[in-house]
């Protein structure tokens, strides 16, 4: 445990630029998209809706995959064991998906107090969404946080294990298994039966519930792979 403390004391030391720049990068998508909407929205005939929110997202796995290149050969010569820095990064990445997923709540609730800024604006609250009680709204932003900051971590990790052929190679495998599912569900010509699958899932089980699958399997296989990376 000390030694899992140390190295998450160690990737804190940029915590705050990272802080800074995550919420940064989503003021501006917000001024921008307020500014634009503000200027059309009266020659709109719906709802203005803008996916700008995924601007704190994408940060988050840039800041993630960034985290282990700038932080792994590093704590490595610190004597601190490759599971401790692992465990460091993972107890990290749950803290800020939580932080930023609260943080992503609250503005929503604002949006929602404000009638979308005035302009029936859904920016940090998308309709498909809906509304919920508090634990499952916090739980709709920090699961698809804790997803894409566990794929950048993952890929950072193959990168250090394997370099640009282990990233290369991923890619190409992640290609080649969505195509050929995509095949095979068309040859079998299962779309119907998965939409309605889909359509009988609620909003918290498809956000939530089944990519939070995806993050435990991102953050076993980062887990496994790191084992043996070196710096």
């Amino acid at each position: 445990m000390n030694s899992v403390l140390r190295a998450m004391r160690i990737e804190l030391l940029t915590w705050p630029a990272s802080l800074v720049w995550c919420w940064a990068i989503l003021a501006v998508s917000f001024a921008v998209n307020l500014a634009l909407f503000g200027i059309i929205h009266n020659n709109m005939t719906e709802d203005p809706t803008t996916g700008g929110v995924a601007s704190i997202y994408l940060m988050l796995s840039i800041i993630s995959s960034a985290r282990i290149a700038q932080f792994f050969p590093f704590t490595l010569g610190l004597s601190v064991t490759r599971r401790a820095f692992y465990a460091a990064t993972t107890l990290l990445l749950l803290g800020e998906s939580l932080a930023f997923g609260i943080g992503l709540y609250l503005l929503a609730l604002l949006e929602r107090a404000t009638g979308g800024w005035g302009m029936s604006l859904h920016f940090f609250q998308l309709p498909f969404m809906g509304w919920h009680n508090a634990a499952a709204q916090i739980l709709i932003y920090v699961v698809p946080l804790l997803v894409v900051g566990a794929m950048g971590t993952f890929a950072a990790v193959i990168f250090q294990r394997w370099r640009t052929n282990g990233l290369f190679t991923l890619m190409l495998g992640t290609i080649l298994v969505l195509g050929g599912v995509t095949a095979l569900v068309s040859w079998r010509q299962q779309w119907t039966a998965i939409g309605n699958w889909l359509a009988d899932q609620s909003v918290v089980a498809l956000i939530a519930g089944w990519p939070a699958l995806l993050a435990v399997v991102l953050a076993a296989g980062g887990y496994l792979a790191i084992r043996r990376a070196t710096a």
